[in-house]
């Protein structure tokens, strides 16, 4: 399967934006599963300053030890998820070490493992060769790959780039390492997971839902299955269904989590449904520029709260390439009056 190119759209923005970073940006410290050593984040822990880091990286270590049982055999994965909740802690994840380019040439000779890792690493690095031998290699993968602390680094670093074709081979690799494959047995069992009352099953199971949808398994039915987790009582629900979301990178997502910006309780989900639409993710340029009319509606809303509308601007400032005050009428001067398309 060839990893998808970046979509003609994105080069196609309306006038007035600038156009130098026709790319994603990176998403800083975006996690193998999204937010993980702040699983809990209250709202008053959420920086007031901006942002928040986009995705703690523990979740990407932790993960690596109980995902060791989940892609022996998917049925037995249940009995990991007893381990998950005593894994959220602080620590780090440290970078890959890039491997040498002329690795590539002698990749067949590698066991599965080690052919995955060497070029995540290269394709990181920005090697073209490398995304196309993970393209080419990856269905090959399925059930010979160990989830580990290495693997973890990897998916977080490719998470991480700029380049959104680097974002793709990283969602591929991550679902070869899980075990999942791309097929109706799978969905059906994140689904079923979805529902769990087992509570770190069920969020890693939102975070594997917008992996598959990222593939193009069922996006419809999985954007709708993780809008109605956003209406979840609990915040940790609700804040991996915006991850999930995110993950799925269909223009689907854009109205479910412009809601859950504007109108969740948690200042933690506002704060992750801002970044999710400012830069992290999978959405093209060109889908992040659809949420502006709706976030400059935001940055004049008097039933929004200040950090709110902080964000907000912030996340204007991200999509457009635009410095501007945090002035709502200084943002929709300038909307208004740049050249029409």
């Amino acid at each position: 399967m060839d990893v998808p190119q970046k979509s003609a759209g994105e080069d196609r923005l309306p006038n007035g934006m600038s156009g130098a970073d026709s790319g994603t940006k990176p998403a800083q410290n975006y996690g193998t599963l999204g937010p993980g050593s702040d699983i809990g984040i209250t709202g008053a822990e959420v920086s007031s300053a901006g942002f928040a880091p986009k995705v703690g990286p523990a979740i990407a270590a932790c993960i690596g030890v109980l995902l060791a049982v989940f892609i022996v055999n998917i049925g037995n994965a249940h009995a990991a998820w007893r381990h998950f909740s005593n894994l959220f802690s602080p620590g780090t994840v440290e970078s890959p070490n890039f491997a040498a380019a002329h690795d590539i040439d002698r990749i067949d000779d590698l066991k599965p493992q080690k052919q995955a890792e060497t070029l995540l690493e290269l394709a990181v690095g920005n090697s073209d060769d490398a995304l196309q031998q993970i393209s080419a290699h990856v269905d090959r993968w399925q059930g010979k790959l160990k989830w580990d602390s290495q693997m973890a680094t990897l998916t977080t670093a490719a998470l991480n780039s700029s380049d959104m074709r680097v974002r793709q081979s990283g969602v591929e690799v991550e679902l070869a390492a899980y075990g999942i494959s791309k097929n109706a047995a799978s969905l059906q069992y994140l689904l079923q997971s979805a529902e769990s009352s087992d509570h770190a099953l069920k969020i890693w199971a939102l975070w594997a839902l917008g992996l598959m949808a990222n593939r193009e398994v069922e996006t419809g039915q999985i954007v709708r299955v993780l809008t109605a987790h956003l209406q979840d009582s609990d915040e940790d629900s609700r804040r991996w269904a915006v991850e999930g979301l995110a993950l799925s990178g269909t223009s689907l997502a854009i109205q479910p989590l412009l809601k859950a910006m504007h109108d969740d309780a948690s200042a933690a989900v506002r704060e992750r449904a801002a970044c999710s639409l400012a830069q992290s993710g999978m959405f093209t340029r060109e889908q992040r520029v659809s949420a502006v009319p709706q976030l400059l509606n935001f940055a004049d809303d008097p039933s929004l709260d200040a950090q709110t509308r902080t964000w907000t601007f912030q996340a204007l400032s991200e999509i457009t390439n635009m410095r501007l005050p945090n002035d709502a009428r200084a943002w929709r001067d300038w909307f208004e009056g740049r050249p029409a398309v």
